[in-house]
């Protein structure tokens, strides 16, 4: 190994340490990412929530706590988690105090699309602290963009599950505290990894001895990861399952609306409810329709296509009026 490279390992070991540290600057520049993130949150805005990542810190100690596990340095390993502990109360505290002073706010598509973590989550993690931790050792990579991209996946969701216990959903702001718990541990893991790979343990990498103290040192995340793998797998199945049963319903719908020339579709939502699929129609036309006569055969239908999903069907009508230039148009065509 050059004097090059192991001064620049030393430089790298030295920068981690420093970074992990729970200090006031880290603190402050958490706070002021939990608050930007949370505003951008609940104004729906992606850019906002994503330019305020740049000035989060929560992935420092995070790598620093890989660094400690890697090669033994019990020391570091309980400065990093204190910082993490720390960072993350803190991050969650200012959030929950914006949650509350704004719980007039309606919830977000921002905030909803980290309520639902599934297996897809814990590979973009897996690939966000691979790129963070290798970025962090080479000396030809930036860290700016790459802490960037993985403060996004560390503080919003943690600043969602804190703005929707303000609002007092809980079951929505513990999934979305899942998918900040999911990524710490996927980021930490994977950064043990790329380090150990990189020579950051004294040992090579062909040698059996070194792969046992890292699969050692990391058994508790690999213990949370399988069950996270678990986990995050089935909700990703449900997840498909209930999109592909919308997309059903949506083509059924459609297909009996082709009876009624009359009628157009507005919308259609699902809900759960007791162990049967709602099934909330709205359409609209002209004419209103044989009511019972549509709901029956599309519960019919749609319990030929899915045996398994008992469904209900609700049916709402709207009026709607349709002119052109010679007055009320009595039908409405096809291409209307």
């Amino acid at each position: 190994m050059s004097e090059d490279i192991k001064d620049h390992k030393e430089l790298t070991r030295a920068n981690i340490r420093v970074n992990a540290q729970l200090d006031v600057p880290f603190l402050a520049m958490n706070t002021l990412a939990a608050i930007i993130a949370s505003y951008g949150l609940l104004a729906n805005s992606a850019a906002v929530v994503i330019g305020a990542m740049i000035v989060a810190m929560l992935f420092s100690p995070i790598l620093g706590l890989a660094l400690g596990l890697v090669e033994g340095e019990k020391l570091l390993v309980r400065h990093s988690i204190k910082s993490i502990v720390v960072g993350s109360i803190v991050v969650y505290a200012t959030a929950l105090l914006i949650g509350f002073v704004h719980s007039d706010i309606p919830i977000t598509p921002e905030i909803m699309a980290r309520t639902s973590p599934n297996f897809l989550d814990l590979m973009v993690a897996f690939a966000g602290g691979a790129a963070g931790a290798y970025a962090t050792i080479s000396p030809r990579l930036s860290t700016s963009f790459v802490g960037v991209a993985i403060a996004t996946a560390l503080v919003p969701p943690l600043c969602a599950s804190a703005i929707l216990l303000g609002h007092g959903d809980f079951a929505l702001a513990r999934g979305a505290f899942l998918l900040t718990f999911t990524n710490i541990i996927a980021i930490q893991f994977v950064s043990s990894v790329v380090l150990w790979l990189n020579g950051f343990h004294g040992f090579y990498f062909w040698q059996k001895s070194s792969i046992w103290e890292l699969l050692k040192r990391n058994v508790i995340s690999i213990v949370l990861l399988v069950l996270l793998v678990v986990a995050l797998s089935y909700n990703l199945q449900n997840v498909v399952a209930r999109q592909l049963y919308e997309s059903k319903v949506i083509r059924v719908v459609g297909e009996e609306l082709l009876s009624y020339p009359n009628l157009r579709l507005i919308r259609v939502n699902i809900d759960e409810e007791n162990g049967i699929q709602m099934v909330r129609v709205m359409v609209g036309g002209i004419q209103k329709p044989d009511a019972k006569g549509f709901v029956r055969q599309l519960e019919k239908r749609l319990a030929e296509e899915d045996k398994t999903r008992p469904a209900s069907v609700r049916l709402r009508y709207v009026q709607v009026d349709v002119f052109d230039r010679d007055g009320e148009v009595k039908a409405i065509a096809d291409k209307d």
